[in-house]
C-alpha cells in the first residue's frame, strides 16, 4: 500500500496549486480550471488544516474570508497622504499639464507612464515582512477606515509577496483601486432586483459598498477586485521610476494593469488616451479615463504636491457620454420571475456612435424619484454597453401635456395579476401561465432540486415554447414521443429518455414539486416546510395568510406571496392539471399515513454532512433531511445527533468520535430515511 504524504506536505502543495491557479486566474487572465474546482480546492485544504488547525497560517488562502462580522471600522492615519488628483477634460488641458512640468523640471521633458482610470474605490494594503498585516480605506486622504477582514476577502490581493520584500523594505504599502467587474456588477444588481432591493447606480457605488460592509463573508460575495499602481516604504517610494514600480508589484504577485504606456513626450500619452477610449468598452470592467504621470520618483518628490493634489500627475476625464431626448412612451417588459421592468421609449438619438431609443427606468419608485412623465424630455447617459440610463427629468421644456406612468393591474403579457408585496420595489406578474416568464420556470420545475427531469436544458425549453408545444409546466405530462422527434437535435432516443424522466417525475414527493412551482420566496428549505405542515398541495392552497405566517421560518412577506400564487386562477388552473396528469401532489408521508408529519426520527434532528457520498450530492442529502424535518449544519458539536459520513471523511468525523455522535454511513442513511 503507496505510503501517504503527511499532512503537513499535502497542505503546502494544496496551498501552492491554490495560488498557481490565482495567479493564473487574475495576474494572467489564463484560468485552468472553474471556479467551481477552484472552491473545492478551498474546501479540501480547509479539511486538511481542519485535521491540523497548527499548520493553519496567515497567509493560507482559507484565511480569506473568516472571523466575526465587525461591529465597526477603526481609523488609520495613512504615512503619507493617499492624495486625489487634478482633472483635465480636453488635449488643451493635458498640453497645459505637461508645459507646467517642462517649467518644474527646468526645461527638461520628462517621461510619463498613463494608465488607466478604475471606476472604483483606493485601498492601502500593508506588508511586514512580505505578509498582508492591514486594508486601509482612503477615506479623507489623511486617515482612512482599517477594513483588512475584508480587503483579505479579495483574491487578487496577495497574503504574501513573493520574495518577502526584504530586499526592498521590511514594511511595503501597496496602493491600488478596488473595482467590481461589469460581470459581477451586474448579477449584483440582477439579484437586489430579484429581491425587492433598488439597483446600485454604478460599479464604484457598489464597490464601496461592498467595502464597508460589517460582515467579511459577505464583502467575497461580492468578488471585488484590485489593480495595484503605486509601491511605498514608509512615507518614501523605494524606486527611481513608477515605471519600475509597477514591474516589481507585478513580479511581487500583485495585480496590476496590463493596458499602461511608458511616455517619452505627451504626445505619446495623448495616444494612448485615444486608443484607449475605442476599447474602454470591451474591458471587462469601468474606467472613466487615464491617469498621467511623471515616471521619475526623483521630480515627483522635486514637484510636490497642492493642498490636496499632486503637481507631477493629472487625470484625463473622458466626457460622459450624455445627450436629451424625449420620452415618447413608458412599456413593461417581463422577466423570467414575473419582475415587471418599465422601459422607456427615446426618441432614437446617436450616443457614443450608437443610436439609442430605450433606456430602462428600474421600477415605479426611480420614476417617481425622477418625476418622469410619457412625453417628458430626459437627459440620458450611456456607460460602456449598458443599457443608457436617466439621469434626470428636463422640467423646463414641459408643455402641460405630458401624462403620468401607472402600473397596470394587469400583466402586458398573459393579463394575469400582477402584485407588489409590502416593502418591494418591483411589482410582479404572479400568474404561472405566463408566456414571459416560461423558460425560466420550465428550467426551474425540471432542475435536479426540483422534479430532476435530465434532458430538460435550455435548448429543448425554448423551442418547446416556440412552438407553442408547451404553455406551462402541466404541458410536459401531455407530451408525445412525435412532438419530441420533430425538434432539431432531438433523436427518438432522447426524446424517449427524456419522455421516460417526465414520467418518473410524477413520482417526486411533495416538497420536490412545491419548489419547482417557483413560488416568489420559496426556497428548498421552505418547500420542505411546507410539504410535512400541510401534506398536501390542496391544503397548502386554502393556507391563509394568517396561518402561513404563525408557521416557524415563514414570515408575512413570504405568507403573502405564497398567497398570492394561489390566488392566481390561472395558478389554480395548473394546480388542478398536475393532479390530473398524475403527478403526486401529496406528501410521501401523507400518502402512505393519511397523516401529515414528517418522519419522525428526523424532527428537531440535527445533522452534519462530511466526505462523498457516491449515490447523492450533498444538496441531495441536505434537501431529504430538510424535508424531513431535520436540520443540516456546518460543523460537529455535542448538539449534533448523527454525522453522516461518505468517503474521505475528513477532521468531521474524528470530532463525531471524540465527543461520541452517531456516526452512519449511506446506506444506513437511505434506510433512516426510508
Amino acid at each position: 500500500m503507496p505510503k501517504r504524504p503527511s499532512n503537513e506536505k499535502a497542505i503546502n502543495e494544496l496551498r501552492e496549486e491554490i495560488r498557481r491557479h490565482e495567479d493564473l486566474y487574475y495576474l494572467h487572465e489564463n484560468p485552468e480550471i472553474s471556479d467551481r474546482e477552484y472552491d473545492e480546492l478551498i474546501e479540501k485544504l480547509r479539511a486538511r488544516e481542519e485535521q491540523s488547525p497548527q499548520l493553519i497560517t496567515p497567509d493560507s488562502p482559507t484565511q480569506r474570508v473568516g472571523g466575526r462580522p465587525a461591529e465597526g471600522f477603526p481609523e488609520f492615519a495613512h504615512r503619507r497622504p493617499m492624495l486625489s488628483l487634478d482633472n483635465s477634460y480636453s488635449i488643451e488641458e493635458l498640453r497645459a499639464f505637461d508645459e507646467r512640468c517642462r517649467k518644474l523640471a527646468e526645461g527638461t521633458a520628462p517621461d510619463y507612464v498613463a494608465e488607466l482610470k478604475i471606476d472604483g474605490l483606493s485601498l492601502s494594503i500593508h506588508y511586514e515582512d512580505g505578509l498582508f498585516v492591514r486594508g486601509v480605506t482612503r477615506g479623507d486622504g489623511s486617515r482612512g477606515e482599517d477594513v483588512t477582514a475584508n480587503v483579505r476577502t479579495i483574491r487578487s490581493v496577495p497574503l504574501r509577496l513573493r520574495s518577502g520584500a526584504a530586499k526592498v523594505a521590511r514594511e511595503i504599502e501597496v496602493r491600488g483601486e478596488a473595482y467590481l467587474s461589469r460581470k459581477v456588477f451586474e448579477r449584483i444588481n440582477a439579484e437586489r432586483e430579484e429581491d425587492g432591493e433598488s439597483r446600485f447606480a454604478n460599479p464604484r457605488n457598489a464597490a464601496s459598498g461592498a467595502i464597508r460592509q460589517l460582515d467579511p463573508a459577505m464583502v467575497a460575495k461580492r468578488r471585488l477586485e484590485m489593480f495595484a499602481y503605486d509601491a511605498l516604504a514608509g512615507e518614501r517610494k523605494p524606486f527611481a521610476t513608477q515605471w519600475e514600480a509597477l514591474d516589481w508589484m507585478e513580479s511581487e504577485g500583485c495585480r496590476v494593469n496590463p493596458n499602461r504606456r511608458l511616455c517619452k513626450s505627451i504626445d505619446e500619452v495623448i495616444e494612448f488616451c485615444n486608443a484607449m477610449e475605442l476599447k474602454r468598452d470591451k474591458l471587462g470592467y469601468e474606467i472613466d479615463g487615464v491617469v498621467v504621470k511623471v515616471n521619475s520618483t526623483a521630480l515627483q518628490d522635486e514637484f510636490g504636491a497642492t493642498g490636496k493634489a499632486p503637481r507631477w500627475a493629472i487625470a484625463y476625464k473622458y466626457a460622459a457620454r450624455q445627450a436629451t431626448t424625449q420620452v415618447l412612451d413608458v412599456i413593461l417588459q417581463v422577466g423570467r420571475t414575473g419582475a415587471l421592468t418599465p422601459v422607456a421609449v427615446l426618441a432614437p438619438v446617436q450616443l457614443g456612435g450608437v443610436t439609442v431609443s430605450r433606456s430602462t427606468l428600474h421600477n415605479e419608485d426611480e420614476i417617481e424619484r425622477l418625476g418622469l412623465r410619457i412625453g417628458d424630455w430626459v437627459l440620458i447617459e450611456r456607460g460602456g454597453d449598458v443599457i443608457p440610463k436617466v439621469l434626470k427629468v428636463v422640467e423646463s421644456k414641459r408643455t402641460g401635456r405630458e401624462k403620468k406612468f401607472q402600473m397596470p393591474e394587469r400583466c402586458p403579457e398573459c393579463k394575469g395579476r400582477v402584485s407588489r408585496p409590502e416593502g418591494e420595489v418591483l411589482s410582479r406578474c404572479v400568474a404561472a401561465d405566463c408566456p414571459a416568464q416560461l423558460i425560466g420556470r420550465l428550467l426551474l420545475f425540471g432542475s435536479r432540486r426540483a422534479m430532476r427531469i435530465e434532458g430538460l436544458g435550455d435548448a429543448l425549453a425554448e423551442q418547446l415554447i416556440a412552438k407553442k408545444i408547451v404553455r406551462d409546466v402541466a404541458d410536459l405530462y401531455s407530451l408525445k414521443l412525435d412532438n419530441l422527434t420533430a425538434l432539431e437535435r432531438m433523436a427518438e432516443k432522447s426524446a424517449s429518455n427524456v419522455l421516460a424522466q417526465i414520467e418518473a417525475s410524477k413520482a417526486r414527493d411533495l416538497w420536490h414539486l412545491i419548489y419547482g412551482l417557483g413560488i416568489r420566496h420559496v426556497g428548498e428549505r421552505t418547500a420542505g416546510i411546507l410539504a410535512r405542515h400541510f401534506g398536501s398541495l390542496e391544503r397548502l392552497g386554502r393556507a391563509t395568510v394568517a396561518e402561513l405566517d404563525d408557521i416557524h421560518e415563514i414570515g408575512l412577506t413570504m405568507a403573502q406571496s405564497i398567497r398570492d400564487w394561489f390566488d392566481d386562477p390561472g395558478n389554480a388552473r395548473l394546480c388542478r392539471r398536475l393532479r390530473e396528469a398524475g403527478v403526486r401532489t401529496e406528501s410521501e408521508k401523507q400518502t402512505r399515513s393519511g397523516g401529515t408529519e414528517g418522519n419522525e426520527r428526523f424532527a428537531g434532528k440535527q445533522f452534519v454532512l462530511t466526505g462523498t457520498l457516491p449515490g447523492m450530492s450533498r444538496d441531495e442529502a441536505r434537501a431529504l433531511v430538510e424535508a424531513s424535518g431535520g436540520r443540516v449544519t456546518s460543523s460537529v458539536s455535542k448538539k449534533t445527533d448523527f454525522v453522516v459520513a461518505g468517503a474521505e471523511p475528513g477532521s468531521k468525523l474524528d470530532k463525531a468520535q471524540q465527543l461520541g455522535v452517531a456516526v452512519i454511513d449511506e446506506a444506513e442513511f437511505k434506510k433512516m430515511l426510508g
